[in-house]
């Protein structure tokens, strides 16, 4: 079974009380996701493979590390567009590969309507962004989208999930480990999380 990783970290939740008000207007709802993100990238690459390289100082040799692996940062759009920023500030050479997936509002099925991978995986790590893990529906259907593609070691990373969503994903996907901002308590009728934040992509984009 996968694990999940729900973050304590002081600034973090700091942040993410901020990220949940009402009031927070769009910029500073941006902001807010990208410095989360930044924290998120911190604690979900810990377990990163290293490889050993020699650096100069400017007195002698000595050894260092550098990552071993490639990695992709796999934002699902839209509302994955604002995690990308704070993950690529930690880790710039990462390729970024689009998929788009968005919720049937009455089926709440996941619909696929964009696709921008290669041919064969470039990279050895895949992350995917994506900020609520509702229903699970859309996290499952881009976990296989990439394990179709080839894909061997996939992560999830979002801000916020309830217990469904996590349920959903851990059992369609046992391998791939999940990083939270926060666990919520429930989806209500309409497959909200709750208490949540609303729709980050309307909140991020001004669309709401």
């Amino acid at each position: 079974m996968s694990h999940i990783h729900v973050s304590n970290h002081p600034l973090l939740l700091h942040k993410l009380a901020m990220l949940r008000e009402m009031k927070t207007k769009p910029k500073k709802f941006r902001e807010l996701i990208r410095e989360i993100s930044i924290l998120l990238a911190y604690e979900s690459t810990a377990d990163l493979a290293l490889q050993e390289k020699i650096v100069t100082t400017p007195l002698t040799e000595t050894k260092g590390c550098e990552l071993k692996e490639g990695i992709g940062l796999i934002p699902v759009l839209r509302a994955g567009l604002g995690m990308v920023e704070g993950f690529w500030e930690m880790m710039p050479t990462a390729e970024v590969w689009h998929i788009g997936l968005y919720r049937d509002h009455k089926t709440f099925e996941p619909i696929r309507y964009y696709s921008k991978l290669p041919v064969s995986p470039t990279v050895q790590v895949c992350v995917i962004l994506d900020p609520m893990l509702a229903t699970g529906g859309t996290a499952v259907e881009a976990v296989q989208m990439l394990k179709k593609w080839g894909a061997k070691k996939i992560k999830y990373v979002g801000l916020i999930g309830a217990p469904e969503g996590i349920k959903h994903l851990q059992d369609a996907h046992p391998d791939v480990d999940i990083y939270l901002a926060a666990v919520d308590d429930h989806l209500n009728e309409h497959a909200y999380i709750v208490p949540g934040l609303g729709d980050a992509g309307d909140r991020q984009f001004g669309t709401g």
